[in-house]
């Protein structure tokens, strides 16, 4: 804690020293050609030039503020605009929740788009994922729903515009070849012998690769930037490709080419009138080509303006596409929805509600500071958002029966427990008691110290939940020594917290199903996929594959819960009481209940973590 308070301290100084030395990269990354035109996106060019106060909480929100106070903007637009290629994870979540919030605080629009620019890798399943994940983390963008792909002509136009005003060409370098042409980051590159080809020549060829007449990888079309540029991004970047047998999901085999990433992203932010482009800081390098395509792209009616804040890494996961891909291409988990997954549609199968992503979105703020936060923030987010909303049930993971016998045979008394103890007007449950009850082996131990307060030897005293105290008078062993029942008597009048007859305190209580009446349950007990904050990291070799945790998964079966527990159904949460959250799991069926642990009570990593 101490630490965190010193970086927010050390952050605005930190914040102006990133600013000076981001204002010489952009100075020093080429010659960017001045705007054609006055700016179109609600600004005018004092109002551009003019510096803002602002406060340093949260340097985006007030970004935007200063912007429409000062009349630089009447409203905003923002937008998020994810690769079709994958599912989500908790990090694009913070993307989500900056944008669409963001847009919600300050009265404008956000559009969801879908910068669907590469058919090879996109598929309609990874489109409904991502628009279901938007909508259960809350948010809605109304008509405001885009595709990369509804601008392709638009694209395409604007591409052969700038073949024809020089400013771009079409290269029959190989891959290889570019490569080689392109530098290195201490070297410069070379200008390919293709750049100062005809105009008319490339305009020709890109007609010719347009109409499937090229091979895919005979040709591209490139900027003509600088090739000796100090940004890599700025040495004649590819524009088009040609991709002749791929079937685009919303065009199908219309094209035979399509734009890069770069183009489309940002040509797609200035023609759908986008104020704050609102990105992670891997793409502050990618800003000066953004701002050269759309200054020197011929009619497009908007400069929008790129800001960039720092992407959210979590410990104990991997984030990268690659490698979630990986894990489920190899069977190292069961899909993407595995709930030991950090994508959402994973996180929301283990039961994790909705409304904890966006306080862990919330609290973890945004800044431009690199950030690697722990996993124990996600899980108090998680037991903050689910601790006032899910009803409490008894389950035993790990039965050892206990057979009371002073309580008649057949004879069952109806208890009653609270639904919620802080929720009065969720009612009561009923809670069936009988001879035969099943209790967690862990309440048994012989050998305890004086401060366990549970069953120890005969003569030991517990207090059930809602329930009797009972006395432990003999203890049933099975061939191998281990307890196999413990046989009690009860202590009328002692239920629902009745006191003991002779003033006797009785301090441990512990949690109970009966045996005859428990609903039967699949229990999976989930932990953190990987045993190391940086998963490959302490390898040289990095394979983060190493560092899987083999007991992240414990499938417990046949656990016994009481009756109430069977009422719920998939996705709802409920609290085992001394256990943790749980979740009802999309398998589950009546006659076959699983249950997905989302959280234990408490951090139980904090020591693992202190060793």
């Amino acid at each position: 804690m101490r630490l965190l308070l010193l970086l927010s301290a050390a952050a605005p100084a930190m914040r102006a020293l990133a600013g000076g030395a981001r204002v010489r990269r952009l100075a020093a990354a080429g010659a960017l050609r001045p705007l054609r035109r006055a700016d179109a996106c609600g600004m005018s060019a004092a109002a551009a030039a003019a510096p803002a106060e602002v406060e340093q909480t949260n340097f985006v929100r007030n970004i935007i503020k200063a912007d429409l106070g000062s009349g630089k903007h009447s409203s905003i637009v923002t937008r998020f605009p994810p690769e079709p290629n994958g599912y989500l994870h908790i990090g694009h979540a913070k993307s989500i929740c900056v944008n669409f919030g963001l847009g919600e605080e300050f009265g404008g629009r956000t559009y969801m788009r879908l910068d669907d620019t590469n058919p090879e890798k996109e598929e309609r399943e990874y489109v409904d994922a991502i628009l279901a994940d938007v909508r259960w983390l809350g948010f809605d963008w109304a008509d405001r729903l885009t595709h990369a792909s509804d601008y392709f002509e638009q694209f395409h136009a604007y591409a052969e515009q700038l073949v024809r005003e020089g400013l771009a060409y079409v290269d029959e370098l190989s891959a290889e070849q570019m490569r080689e042409y392109r530098g290195t980051l201490t070297s410069p590159g070379r200008d390919s012998p293709f750049r100062d080809r005809p105009v008319e020549e490339s305009v020709s060829l890109f007609r010719a690769m347009t109409a499937g007449e090229m091979e895919d990888g005979a040709a591209v079309v490139r900027l003509k930037i600088d090739m000796a540029s100090p940004n890599m991004n700025l040495r004649d970047p590819t524009i088009y490709r040609i991709k002749r047998s791929a079937t685009h999901p919303q065009t199908g085999d219309k094209w035979k080419v399509y734009p890069m990433y770069d183009f489309a992203h940002s040509l797609t932010d200035a023609l759908e009138g986008i104020t704050h482009s609102l990105c992670t800081t891997e793409f502050e390098a990618h800003r000066p080509l953004y701002d050269w395509i759309v200054a020197n792209t011929p009619g497009v009616p908007c400069t929008p303006r790129q800001i960039e804040f720092s992407r959210l890494n979590l410990q104990y996961c991997v984030l990268s596409k690659r490698k979630l891909i990986q894990l489920v291409r190899e069977g190292h988990v069961s899909g993407w929805d595995d709930p030991r997954m950090p994508t959402l549609v994973g996180l929301r199968r283990r039961g994790v509600p909705p409304e904890a992503i966006r306080l862990f979105v919330d609290r973890t703020g945004v800044s431009k500071a690199l950030n690697n936060i722990d996993y124990s923030v996600l899980e108090d987010c998680v037991r903050a958002s689910l601790d006032s909303k899910a009803a409490r049930v008894m389950a035993v993971l790990d039965p050892l029966r206990v057979t009371v016998t002073s309580w008649p045979e057949g004879e069952v008394e109806m208890l009653e427990g609270a639904v919620h103890p802080k929720r009065p007007e969720l009612g009561m449950r009923q809670v069936p008691f009988s001879r035969s009850l099943l209790i967690e082996r862990s309440d048994f131990d012989e050998f305890a110290n004086k401060k366990y307060f549970r069953f120890k030897g005969v003569g030991s005293k517990v207090r059930l939940r809602f329930g009797y105290v009972l006395e432990l008078d003999q203890i049933v062993r099975g061939e191998d020594g281990e307890a196999v029942e413990l046989r009690c008597s009860h202590v009328p009048g002692t239920a629902m917290g009745g006191k003991m007859p002779d003033g006797e305190k009785v301090k441990g209580i512990i949690h109970w199903v009966s045996e005859p009446h428990a609903a039967r349950a699949t229990v999976r007990l989930y932990d953190r996929l990987f045993t190391t904050p940086e998963p490959g990291a302490g390898h040289e070799d990095g394979d983060f594959l190493r560092d899987l945790n083999p007991h992240s998964l414990d499938e417990r079966l046949e656990c016994a819960l009481e009756p109430a527990a069977a009422e719920y159904g998939a996705g709802e949460q409920v609290q085992f009481e001394r256990t943790g959250y749980f979740a009802v799991d999309p398998d589950s069926t009546p006659g076959g209940l699983v249950f997905n642990r989302v959280v234990t009570l408490r951090d139980t990593w904090a020591k693992v973590a202190d060793k």
